[in-house]
């Protein structure tokens, strides 16, 4: 693992009920005894910007990239590719795992584009954690809005710079979704409106 992602850390900062997880089950399989299958199955990742996907309620197994991606439109796209589950959603894209690297995919349906979003799966359970952690602790003080906003985007950029010192693939361009809910947060539209977080921002 890239990243040292514990249960019991993720649980402190926001709980059991604001964590989620895939069972073994849903995976082929392969891919259920990876690295990968196994944080996600014993760690999870914290809900809200990024969303696990429901495993199938008649067999209980996730989709696989085949399934929700015309993967022959996508030449970028690993042979064995269309192989892959779909373990997330996270803006317009669908994030699925190569069970032979480890790597966490994005796959851009409406672009026919694919992109390497994570080395691993501990990278994605990092960044997600590290931005809902922002997104539930960070306090607009009503007093400066330029001041606010600068010190918002600090975060942000410690977040990404953080990461890449590790891992370089979620932030390696402007065009990473990653990169995009990055620029959200900094401009404040990630925030639950009514939240204590962001009361002053909102009104």
């Amino acid at each position: 693992m890239l990243f040292d992602v514990t249960r019991s850390e993720l649980v402190d900062v926001f709980g059991e009920d604001r964590l989620a997880t895939l069972p073994a089950t849903a995976f082929p399989p392969a891919v259920a005894d990876t690295e990968g299958g196994r944080l996600l199955g014993t760690v999870g990742v914290p809900t809200g910007t990024l969303r696990l996907r429901v495993p199938d309620e008649d067999s209980g197994r996730l989709p696989l990239v085949q399934d929700v991606v015309h993967i022959e439109d996508i030449e970028e796209a690993s042979a064995d590719a269309g192989e892959w589950p779909v373990i997330g959603w996270l803006l317009n894209a669908h994030l699925a795992l190569d069970p032979g690297s480890g790597t966490v995919y994005a796959f851009d349906a409406d672009e026919s584009i694919v992109q390497a979003l994570h080395t691993d799966v501990s990278s994605l359970v990092e960044v997600t954690a590290g931005f809902q952690r922002l997104l539930k602790e960070f306090t607009f003080s009503g007093a400066d809005e330029e001041a606010d906003f600068e010190r918002l985007e600090r975060e942000v950029e410690r977040v990404r710079q953080e990461t890449s010192r590790i891992d370089p693939l979620p932030f390696q361009d402007d065009e990473t979704v990653w990169s995009v809910v990055g620029d959200e947060i900094a401009a404040g539209r990630r925030f639950t409106a009514g939240s204590p977080k962001a009361r002053s921002l909102y009104g």
